[in-house]
């Protein structure tokens, strides 16, 4: 059976050294709703952090 994942929205911001704990947080208590948070660096600027929004 295949898992098909949608990105739902996704946006850049400044990157912050707590900014992870708000994406455990939200994939914790939102998993249940088919929902899924990512986090990464912008590979053409370290300083910002691309967040994505993701359904399961």
């Amino acid at each position: 059976m295949e898992s098909k994942i949608e990105i739902i929205s996704t946006v850049t911001v400044e990157n912050s050294s707590d900014l992870y704990k708000i994406v455990d947080t939200l994939n914790r208590t939102l998993k249940r709703e088919n929902l899924m948070f990512g986090l990464a660096l912008d590979q053409e600027n370290q300083d910002k952090a691309v967040f994505t929004i993701y359904r399961t």
